[in-house]
This record gives structure tokens, C-alpha cells and sequence, in this order.
């Protein structure tokens, strides 16, 4: 909290929201930013560029850290960070430690993207909220157990699921007409009816497929920083028909979602974001 002094008098302002964004791909980058009125500033890293914006401009007030009515501003950083979870979270990685080594740590890092939907729940176009990250693929083969797979929890090591604040998926989903469930992340997208079936099987909540998800969530857990997975369903998840894949409604879907992110951000309290 900053105290300013404005026309005689002391003035509390209150801090931006400094959120990540991790996509995948520029054009996935490229979706989201077309939801700001603003141009990007380009922020160079070691093995990436972010595009900055900020709503300071929409509340007109480019040069103050609040919007009209005393809420904070909300200051996106875009990223696209590569194809898969190891790169996801290299770049992500990279991001969350020049921004900490600034001094301006991220209050929160989004992962987004399009991705695949699980049907009935997530028809094209639609858009799930992970209520938990969820690394689907992480773990060992073992015809002995239950769906011949066991998670690498199982073995003894890590972790395979990330849970974003609860509070902020709830505003979220209301605020985007989105549903909440489980979206999993995986090194080989599916393929096969049969292979849906099975991550269905071991996951009854999945409404999703990506393959960043679980690799930003792990950057960002590595800092501290809550983090959110959004994706715009553009293909059904099982046989490979590009015919009916929709990745352009998909992409429209992504920057409609974040058009209506900022108000949920500006009123996300720093109560909130520690629960």
C-alpha cells in the first residue's frame, strides 16, 4: 500500500495485480492480448519477450496505480512459452524470477491456451477452469495396477496435482460463464477413443486436455504464486479429425474470457489471494 499526497490531503493507493499469462504459442498470446485496449510494451527476457499491458488507460489513469474508484490495476504480462510442460516451465520459471529479481513479484500466473474437451462436459468452444492441475501422464506403467498406469506420487516422488485459490476459480467461472473441473496435462496429446476412455476412467472430473498446465503450475508453486489454468475447448478429445477442430472460435472464446478477467482481478483481495 502506498500513502500519497493528492490536493492537500493523504490518499491511499492501492497496488497493481501484476499477473502472468503463459501461453503456448504467440497466436494463443496473440487472442489474449486483443482483449486489451492498450499496445504492448515489450519487456525482453534471457530466452523470451513478455508483452505488457496494463488498464491504467481504460480507467484513465495512466499514471497512477489505481483505477477511479481507489480498485487496483490489473498489469498483464504475456508469454509465450513454449510447446509442452518442461518449456512451459522453464519460460514461466524464467518470468517469475526476473520479475521477483525487479522487485515486482507476480501476484498470479495464468495458464492459457485452447486445448482439447472431454465430451459431453466441454463442447467446443466452451470454457473450463481448472479447479485442479493435473499432470495426467506423469508416473509409470503397471499392468498390475488399476488402469495399468500408477502416478508418480505413488512412486514415491513429487506431486501430480496443483489447486488454484478456490474463491478466484468460483469468481472466475461466474464471471465467464466457464465450468470448473479438472484439466489435465499431458506430453502426448490423445488420439484414440480408447486412450480418452482411459484418462476419463482415472480422472471423473476432467473437462480438459492441454500439454502447459501442469508445467506453469510448477513454476509458479516454485515461487509461491497461486496460479490459474484456462482453456477454450477447439477440439473434442479422442480421434484426430482436424474437419471438426474450431480453433478459431476457440481463440475468439480466449480473448472473450479475458475481456471479462480484469473486473474479477481488480476486486481479488490480497485475502483472497493468500487463501
Amino acid at each position: 500500500m502506498v500513502v500519497q499526497a493528492q490536493e492537500g490531503r493523504l490518499t491511499t493507493s492501492a497496488p497493481a495485480v501484476h499477473v502472468l499469462v503463459a501461453t503456448a504459442v504467440p497466436v494463443e498470446r496473440d487472442a489474449v492480448a486483443q482483449a486489451f485496449a492498450a499496445s504492448a510494451l515489450e519487456v525482453p527476457l534471457p530466452a523470451a519477450v513478455l508483452h505488457r499491458y496494463d488498464d491504467r488507460s481504460a480507467h484513465g489513469t495512466a499514471h497512477g496505480a489505481q483505477g477511479p474508484d481507489g480498485a487496483p490495476y490489473v498489469r498483464y504480462d504475456l508469454l509465450a512459452a513454449g510447446v509442452g510442460p518442461a518449456r512451459a516451465a522453464a519460460s514461466t520459471a524464467a518470468a517469475l524470477t526476473a520479475a521477483a529479481l525487479a522487485g515486482t513479484p507476480y501476484d498470479l500466473v495464468v495458464s492459457a491456451g485452447i486445448g482439447g474437451g472431454f465430451q459431453p462436459g466441454a463442447p467446443l468452444g466452451s470454457l473450463p477452469v481448472a479447479a485442479t492441475v493435473t499432470a495426467a501422464d506423469l508416473g509409470a506403467e503397471a499392468p498390475d495396477a488399476p488402469g495399468g498406469f500408477l502416478p508418480v506420487t505413488e512412486l514415491g516422488f513429487g506431486v501430480i496435482h496443483h489447486r488454484p485459490p478456490e474463491s478466484l476459480v468460483r469468481d472466475v467461472t461466474a464471471a465467464t460463464e466457464a465450468r470448473a473441473g479438472t484439466v489435465l496435462t499431458v506430453s502426448t496429446v490423445t488420439g484414440s477413443a480408447a486412450r480418452a476412455a482411459e484418462l476419463t476412467a482415472r480422472h471423473p472430473r476432467a473437462l480438459a486436455e492441454g500439454m502447459e498446465g501442469f508445467g506453469v503450475a510448477e513454476a509458479a508453486a516454485a515461487h509461491g504464486t497461486p496460479v490459474l489454468e484456462l482453456r477454450a475447448v477447439s477440439n473434442p478429445v479422442g480421434p484426430r479429425d482436424r474437419a471438426a477442430w474450431r480453433i478459431g472460435d476457440a481463440l475468439a472464446a480466449l480473448t472473450g474470457a479475458f475481456g471479462k478477467l480484469t473486473p474479477v482481478l481488480e476486486s481479488w483481495t490480497p485475502h483472497d489471494r493468500a487463501g
